[in-house]
């Protein structure tokens, strides 16, 4: 992204492992809410058949 705006299902990749989340660098979710004024977001990490393993409010950092 150009600009470095989050938008609402924008696809993004982690930039950090979170092992506590079983969650790793470069692992791909879906923006699916805007927290905080846009101070975070909320991902959804899902399967290839479309169910969701892990949501969780992140950053844009």
């Amino acid at each position: 992204m150009g600009n470095n705006t989050v938008k609402l299902l924008d696809v993004v990749a982690l930039t950090v492992d979170l092992p506590h989340y079983n969650l790793w660098r470069g692992q791909v979710g879906t923006v699916v809410e805007t927290l905080a004024d846009g101070a975070a977001f909320e991902v959804e990490f899902s399967d290839r058949d479309g169910r969701t393993y892990e949501s969780l409010g992140l950053r844009p950092e």
